[in-house]
């Protein structure tokens, strides 16, 4: 089967609406109270270490995604069970933010509506684009970023317009703000949503130039960066730290605030449509990677056609995992301060020293 190939313009792409995802639209960094924006900053160096760390690996192992590498380097009897556990990881993680794009439609507009029925259409549409294959998916990505960045000026500027923005709602900035700021970034924000870029070990083997992998990761990365840190301290701005820290979904909450000459106003569909966007491929790229490692480790010869056990799976995750909101958030933060730092921090570093350690090694013998 030939070789699918991706441009460094649709991983630019793909990266942008990943890393934007959930985290232009939930709360991020709460203990950080109204330095969430700093917070967001001094986590995005971190975040491209880990992506240059995931880059180098890819280049040390060409044509190898992340399972291929680590039974690899580790040998298969520690490499396989451990490349094993991503499988779940991925689909826990795909399924929560299935999860969470549910709450808010049924929460604005469909709360007649069986969240089931919700959950359903969103993996229909996901199994279709990943048996289509990534250069369909990466150009369906190159597309829907471009209105991903008109729904965000718009909505930034409507914000803006209504004279919503109170900067005394982000300063002053004590010390302590850095403390709590600098607290947050590391682990949680590191993780979530930069850490998450550890997807992308199954995506960066299909590029068709090797040597723009890390330039255009690192630029949208820093794009990404700067722009959840401004929208978020517009969010703050606007609805300040009690309200951002309570409210579940803070960019719904400011948007509907919006109410120009009585005329410009119920603009909720620009959130609505933002966040079934970024869900849509943040969703797709967590089944995709869950797809070609299962692939990659059980011998299947096309990954395509496991897109709809992937697909099951995730809607039936998304629909048992838990009872509410609150306890969804609460499993969560468990998530990020347990599972996130192994898949997205210890194994690639440690990958990475084991790897090191062995080139040096075979040098000097």
């Amino acid at each position: 089967m030939k070789k699918e190939t991706i441009s460094a313009s649709q991983l630019f792409a793909l990266i942008f609406l990943f890393e934007l995802g959930t985290a232009l639209v939930v709360p991020i960094g709460l203990e950080s109270g109204h330095a969430v924006w700093i917070a967001i900053l001094l986590a995005l160096p971190g975040g491209l270490l880990l992506y240059l760390i995931y880059v180098y690996l890819y280049r040390q192992y060409p044509g190898m995604i992340i399972s291929g590498y680590t039974r690899k380097i580790l040998g298969n009897v520690i490499g396989w069970p451990l490349s094993l556990t991503y499988i779940p990881i991925l689909l826990f993680n795909g399924s929560r933010n299935l999860h969470e794009s549910g709450e808010l439609l049924i929460a604005a507009s469909y709360d007649r509506t069986p969240v089931f029925i919700i959950y359903a259409m969103m993996v229909v549409a996901v199994i279709y684009i990943l048996n289509k294959g990534i250069e369909v998916f990466a150009r369906a990505a190159e597309i829907y970023m471009l209105i991903i960045i008109l729904l965000g000026l718009t909505s930034c500027f409507l914000v803006i317009a209504a004279g919503l923005v109170k900067l005394d709602n982000l300063f002053p900035l004590q010390a302590s703000d850095w403390k709590n700021a600098l607290k947050s970034a590391y682990l949680n924000i590191w993780l979530f949503p930069f850490g998450e870029m550890v997807c992308f070990t199954t995506i960066l083997p299909h590029i068709k130039k090797t040597k723009v992998a890390k330039r255009t990761g690192i630029i949208a990365m820093t794009l990404c960066g700067l722009l959840l840190s401004f929208t978020h301290a517009i969010e703050i701005s606007v609805l300040g730290t009690e309200i951002y820290s309570r409210a579940n979904f803070p960019m719904f909450t400011t948007i509907t605030l919006v109410n120009l000459a009585n005329f410009i106003q119920r603009l909720d569909a620009l959130v609505l449509l933002t966040l079934i966007i970024g869900v849509f491929f943040k969703m797709s790229v967590y089944c995709y990677a869950a797809m070609v490692v299962t692939a990659d480790l059980f011998k299947v010869q096309d990954s395509r056609k496991l897109a709809v056990p992937v697909g099951i799976v995730v809607l039936f995750g998304a629909f048992i995992s838990s009872a509410n909101y609150p306890i969804h958030m609460d499993e969560g933060r468990i998530f990020l301060k347990y599972i996130l730092p192994y898949f997205c921090a210890a194994v690639p570093i440690l990958l990475f020293i084991v790897h090191y350690i062995r080139r040096k090694l075979g040098s000097i013998g």
